[in-house]
């Protein structure tokens, strides 16, 4: 074990530099920037140390074009017997890089101990962190038995069809290939991740008529029908979510309740850069609702609560009319604190930090989602280094000590699982 630890001790700075390298990659999504130089960065490095590699375009999957190809990589090394394989699976996009930055978010700067950058906490620390554990436990255990597999996947940041569920429906996370998960998400590196609140993405359209805007009357304004709906959110839908809570040990606080965003809302006219626009009663807006759900809740109910609504507006609002269209749903998930791969980075977490984990539920989904539905695998959670709150922020970072630590955790983990077949 301690030779375990000390090669990975001996790797700190191969470590910062491949969470550097990884960043200066912009994948930003959408669009889906720059993911086959990454995926391929990370095939080279893997392939370099005997991995196998597979790249596994998305063909089809939403934004997947010639431009923009959805590239993943899938990197395998098995051992000298056969055994269990434990995935690592990390998503190489990140979100756009907004305002607020005092750093450059594609440089990787490296200052009193942090990794800056968009993606360094959103989980291309993560990513390293489980490159590092993997090649030193081969390094210092090459005759074990099992596999080892890291993947670099597409999409996470907008559902992951481009990414996880398309390898999943490739049959790349089923059972008679892969026994247990890790996704390196940052939940802070103390805490076991076992799954996440339930999610169902909608778009909301009202209608109405199009007339001249200096005779409102003539037409029937969509925006003001889009008004009455959000006014009702507030007045009923709203206060109602806030009554619902979890026994699911869901972090923030804040996220132990039931929640609904509203993601967008657009009415009327496109947005022009010169000029003015013309003076038009708008015949259609539109809102993306963004809601989070418990595991106590039934989607059918969930989805009735708007549904309730729009049809009361119907009823008392003259000419009131809509159109609901669903985007996503994913129920909620939750790993069994009994399962191997929860045992296994409990144990090493011990080892390493010296104390318990806690264990907690994501308040947002994330790729485990389809490791669940598409490939039935429960042996899945989230762990990985960075502070969740950090995620999608203006100088967004990752600690290099917690890297370290949880690169650690992670190859004791590698060990634990592959233990039982190790030759003797």
């Amino acid at each position: 074990m301690q030779q375990l630890i000390d090669c990975i001790e001996a790797k700190r700075d191969d470590l910062v530099a491949l969470t550097q390298d990884l960043i200066r990659f912009p994948t930003i999504n959408p669009p889906g920037e720059a993911y086959e130089p990454c995926a391929r960065f990370i095939g080279d490095r893997l392939a370099a140390k005997g991995f196998a590699v597979d790249y596994v375009r998305a063909t089809g999957s939403p934004g997947d074009s010639e431009r923009y190809p959805r590239l993943n990589v899938v990197a395998r090394f098995n051992g000298q017997k056969p055994g269990p394989c434990i995935h690592f699976n990390s998503h190489i996009d990140v979100v756009e890089v907004g305002k607020g930055w005092t750093k450059p978010p594609f440089d990787g700067v490296v200052e009193d101990g942090k990794v800056y950058g968009r993606g360094a906490c959103d989980m291309k620390g993560g990513l390293a962190a489980s490159i590092i554990a993997a090649e030193s436990y081969i390094e210092t255990y090459p005759d074990f038995a099992g596999s080892i597999e890291i993947s670099g996947t597409c999409d996470e940041e907008s559902g992951g069809f481009g990414g996880v569920a398309y390898l999943a429906e490739q049959g790349y996370f089923n059972k008679d290939r892969v026994d247990h998960v890790i996704i390196p998400e940052p939940l802070n590196k103390n805490r076991i991740c076992l799954g996440h609140r339930g999610v169902w993405w909608a778009e909301i359209e009202t209608h109405g008529h199009i007339a001249h805007g200096s005779m409102p009357f003539l037409g029937d304004c969509a925006v003001r029908h889009m008004g009455a709906v959000l006014e009702s959110f507030e007045d009923s839908l709203f206060p109602a979510l806030a009554t619902k809570r979890t026994d699911m040990p869901v972090v923030p606080e804040g996220a132990r309740q039931s929640t609904m965003n509203i993601n967008s809302i657009h009415g009327g006219q496109t947005r022009q850069t010169e000029g003015l626009p013309s003076p038009c009663v708008p015949d259609s807006c539109r809102i993306v609702i963004d809601r989070r759900f418990l595991i106590e809740e039934d989607i059918d109910v969930v989805k009735s609560e708007i549904t309730d609504l729009l049809e009361q507006l119907k009823q008392s609002r003259k000419l009131f009319s809509y159109q609901l269209t669903d985007l996503f749903e994913v129920q909620p998930t939750m790993t069994d604190k009994d399962q191997p791969v929860v045992r296994a980075v409990h144990e090493a977490m011990e080892e390493v930090l010296g104390t318990a984990p806690d264990y907690v539920i994501s308040p947002g989904t994330y790729d485990q989602k389809h490791i669940d539905r598409i490939g039935k695998l429960k042996d899945c959670i989230a762990y990985g280094p960075g502070i969740l709150d950090l995620a999608h922020q203006p100088d967004e970072w990752v600690g290099i000590e917690d890297m370290v630590d949880s690169a650690k955790i992670m190859a004791l983990a590698i060990d634990t699982l592959l233990r039982n077949t190790q030759p003797s």
